[in-house]
């Protein structure tokens, strides 16, 4: 099972749906829901780190198991639903102060004006 605030490799599939490429993901659902369902909600992370309003920027020290490669950016605007099916391996989980400023650029993405 997968816990809330891990970060995952997984195969996205392109639209042909032919092909893959191999992405990081940190997943946002609780842990009862991960060991519940058989999907997971994350949000995706990359290595491009431009200025983004929704994106919180990590690196290896920001990590309270595993490591990054490079530093990236949690994108707090990108949360997809995926199959657990999918994941390729756990590389680490973020640290807790990382996870909740990654749900506060939720709250502001998704609060009313």
């Amino acid at each position: 099972m997968y816990n809330q605030r891990d970060v995952l490799i997984v195969r996205i599939p392109f639209t042909d749906l032919k092909s893959s490429k191999k992405r990081p993901v940190l997943v946002l659902s609780n842990d009862r829901y991960n060991a519940k369902s058989k999907d997971l909600i994350v949000a995706a992370i990359t290595s491009n780190i431009s200025s983004k309003v929704f994106s919180v920027i990590i690196s290896s020290d920001d990590m309270e198991t595993g490591s990054l490669k490079t530093t990236s950016c949690i994108r707090a605007d990108k949360i997809y639903t995926i199959s657990q099916d999918i994941v390729i391996i756990k590389i680490g989980a973020v640290k807790d102060h990382i996870f909740q400023k990654v749900i506060r650029k939720i709250e502001q993405l998704l609060k009313a004006k």
